[in-house]
């Protein structure tokens, strides 16, 4: 479908070629449509032959024109005059009448056969003219009459035919062309168009209904804008759009002119200050209800090209509208966020202890917080009609997550007796909020690290809480291994190690298994930690090749049972059953050549570890010269550059090792 251009018009000035009212169209038709017994003339009663006549082309005949214009002749034949047509809304019909004395009167072949032309004949021609020209404004006015179709495509037609000369008359001088020419019948009838719809749409207050339940004026006035537009573009398309040929593209141009005065209707409406609901308001009508409503209806979706329409308000207009919404949901976003937390503190303070489900506590605290969250960014989405603009709202989580982070300190320091419930139970809510951060695909990569931190540090509270007095209870056991004691008996106290560690564990109940799985999985990575750190402490010297392989060997079985167990009970960190066998190779080994070697795969398998602990490990071999142990640090030093491409999580550098003299 070919597309109109539409002329840019001031909606606010009234053309001198439009009229305001039906009724003064019609005083206006009958004064010039009345008959003058006497006129005078300048040029004499019979006037001066027009010297300059145009030769019209063939296809603009009259006789051309009545050829694509045949009707079906009546069975008695009436043959009506220019004001009988014109009263009877004939328009076409009255406009050929015209254009066929125009013709007479002023085409080349009229002058080689000397045919008269009076200045009154010219003067009578105009008036005509200006008659046709403000029926035709009429019948344009009426448009959404439906019982005026038959007149606007006889108007229509008017237009074309009257369009057609005037681009005959363009290549004659100005001053050689009848004063009526050019008509521009297309550009009265785009701007009558333009009072039409501004009127309707000034009239909608009045003439629709269905917004009486709306809370305030400025509702009323945008919905029932919204369904006037909505109505009379469906008029338009199933009544109007048949009386004009593709080429005026009128969907289009009612659409453009419709969202023309919506437009500047809403500037009006936003000039000064708007209350938060109004604001609400006219942000819905602007990214949903107008958009997705009303120009996306299925009858008018294939007539209309609703992307070419661009904004409803300016940039700025827009912005401080979209300011005023977005701090006000921040805002109730933020005290909700902040109420969701006061009333958890309030439980824990109930003495009552939290919800069981599926035999394991659980807290809503988190589910809330999403929910609220997630909430208000859907409803800004609708409301904005932008994904990241509704994004600031997620930032409230930042506040949010530092004060549970307080709370969770405070509960610590206090003695409440159900506090180990309480953790529990929110371990399941510091999990969800975890996994909802993480998911969270817009969000600044530096803020989701800051928030994952935090979240981090409320789940190392929780868990050191229990994990604190395991490790108090292993305590005695730690201090046993990598002795004499365990040197001489190691299968028995690291046996005694796993069965005090199992009973400790087990007495862990009503906690979610995700959490008890992270939860372990801490605890195993923990005592793999201390065991090493045990082992760097040197109480043990190993003088010969025989002690140095028996200590290897209890190494990777101490290794392979403390991994066992907790493989057993739920941690996920099998990395680390390789830890303990790789150390064991460095006392195994007795060639200086290949125990260089393996300490730099040792390196480059663990990058974190120190160059401290490497040699608190190597102090365990006691047979080793100073000479090996520096040619084994200039090694280390110059291969570190390059450590395997997947490195395990960080071990060595949480084992806190003494400094010592080499």
């Amino acid at each position: 479908m070919k597309t109109i251009q539409l002329p840019t018009i001031n909606l606010r000035r009234k053309s001198k070629d439009v009229l305001e009212s039906p009724e003064a169209l019609s005083a206006s038709l009958c004064a010039a449509m009345s008959t003058e017994q006497t006129e005078k003339s300048s040029n004499g009663a019979g006037g001066e032959k027009r010297k300059n006549k145009i030769r019209f082309p063939d296809r603009m005949r009259i006789t051309g024109l009545k050829k694509r214009h045949k009707h079906k002749p009546p069975e008695v034949p009436v043959v009506l005059d220019f004001s009988q047509n014109l009263e009877q809304n004939h328009l076409a019909e009255a406009s050929q009448h015209l254009l066929a004395q125009e013709e007479r009167l002023f085409s080349s072949e009229a002058a080689d056969e000397q045919v008269p032309c009076t200045g009154g004949e010219e003067d009578r021609l105009q008036k005509d003219y200006e008659a046709l020209k403000l029926q035709l404004r009429m019948v344009i006015h009426d448009s959404f009459n439906t019982d005026n179709q038959a007149a606007l495509k006889s108007a229509v037609t008017t237009i074309l035919q009257e369009e057609e000369r005037d681009h005959v008359w363009e290549k004659t001088a100005k001053h050689e062309r009848p004063v009526w020419r050019p008509m521009e019948c297309r550009e009265i009838h785009n701007k009558l168009l333009q009072m039409v719809v501004e009127v309707r749409l000034q009239r909608a207050n009045e003439e629709e209904s269905g917004a009486d339940k709306l809370s305030t004026s400025l509702k009323k006035d945008i919905c029932r804008m919204g369904k006037r537009i909505q109505n009379d573009l469906l008029q338009v398309v199933r009544d109007v759009q048949g009386c004009y040929p593709p080429e005026f593209d009128v969907c289009n141009m009612y659409t453009q002119l419709y969202h023309q005065a919506f437009s500047m209707k809403l500037q009006e409406l936003t000039q000064s200050n708007t209350e938060l609901e109004d604001c609400i308001y006219i942000l819905s009508w602007i990214n949903d209800y107008y958009p997705k409503g009303v120009l996306q209806q299925k009858e008018l979706q294939s007539h209309i090209n609703s992307e070419a329409l661009g904004p409803l308000l300016p940039t700025e207009g827009l912005k401080t509208l979209e300011e005023q919404y977005l701090s006000h949901k921040e805002a109730e976003v933020k005290t909700s966020l902040s109420s969701a937390l006061k009333k958890e503190e309030e439980h824990w303070q109930t003495g009552e202890k939290p919800e069981l489900m599926d035999n394991y506590y659980i807290s809503h605290l988190a589910l809330d917080v999403i929910h609220l969250v997630d909430g208000a960014i859907k409803e800004a989405v609708t409301i904005l009609g932008n994904e990241d603009k509704a994004q600031r709202i997620l930032f409230q989580l930042c506040s949010f997550l530092a004060s549970y982070k307080k709370s969770i300190k405070e509960l610590l320091k206090g003695k409440n007796k159900d506090i180990s419930d309480i953790l529990k139970a929110n371990l399941v809510s510091i999990k969800q909020l975890r996994e909802y951060i993480k998911a969270r695909e817009n969000l600044p990569e530096d803020v989701k690290g800051t928030w994952l931190s935090t979240v981090a540090d409320l789940r190392e509270s929780c868990h050191r809480y229990f994990l604190s007095t395991i490790h108090k209870e292993l305590k005695r056991h730690y201090q046993k291994l990598w002795t004499q004691a365990w040197f001489s008996s190691s299968h028995n106290i690291t046996g005694d190690l796993l069965t005090a560690l199992e009973d400790q564990t087990t007495r862990i109940t009503f906690l979610k298994p995700a959490c008890m799985e992270e939860l372990l999985s801490q605890l195993h990575t923990e005592v793999m930690m201390e065991y090493v750190r045990r082992m760097l402490k040197r109480k043990v010297k190993l003088k010969e090749k025989g002690e140095q392989e028996t200590a290897a060997t209890f190494l990777c079985e101490d290794s392979a049972r403390i991994n066992a167990l907790f493989i057993r009970t739920g941690s996920k960190e099998k990395w680390l059953s390789n830890v303990l066998p790789k150390m064991s190779e460095v006392l195994r080994l007795q060639d200086a050549g290949s125990l260089r070697s393996e300490i730099v795969t040792l390196t480059r398998t663990y990058p974190d570890i120190s160059e401290r602990q490497v040699l608190a490990l190597l102090q365990l071999k006691t047979n080793l010269s100073s000479e090996d142990v520096r040619n084994i640090k200039d090694s280390l030093i110059e291969n570190r550059t390059s450590p395997v491409s997947e490195p395990p999580p960080p071990f060595f550098c949480n084992v806190p090792v003494k400094r010592m003299l080499i």
